[in-house]
């Protein structure tokens, strides 16, 4: 791994430069709305964890989002109380 690695903004991936990793932004290179990348968290850890059901899936991205720098003050991630 490269020194200046460092961690996508969105999602945590290991990354080379740039807020974002390719995952997290469109094809205009503009980070996703919110409701698309958490969809797309979710599945990834319902792929991972087989035995998590959806609900908790949701519950887990939630918190894990809300560590990430680009989704911390997201409304979604500040009503979850």
């Amino acid at each position: 791994m490269s020194e200046a690695q460092t961690s996508c903004d969105s999602c945590g991936m290991p990354i080379e430069a740039g807020p974002y990793c390719n995952y997290c932004v469109g094809s205009d290179g503009k980070l996703q709305p919110f409701d698309e990348r958490f969809e797309r968290m979710v599945q990834w850890q319902m792929r991972h964890k087989p035995a998590l059901d959806r609900k908790s899936a949701e519950k887990e991205t939630l918190a894990y989002m809300a560590k990430m720098p680009a989704w911390k003050d997201h409304p979604r991630i500040k009503a979850r109380g």
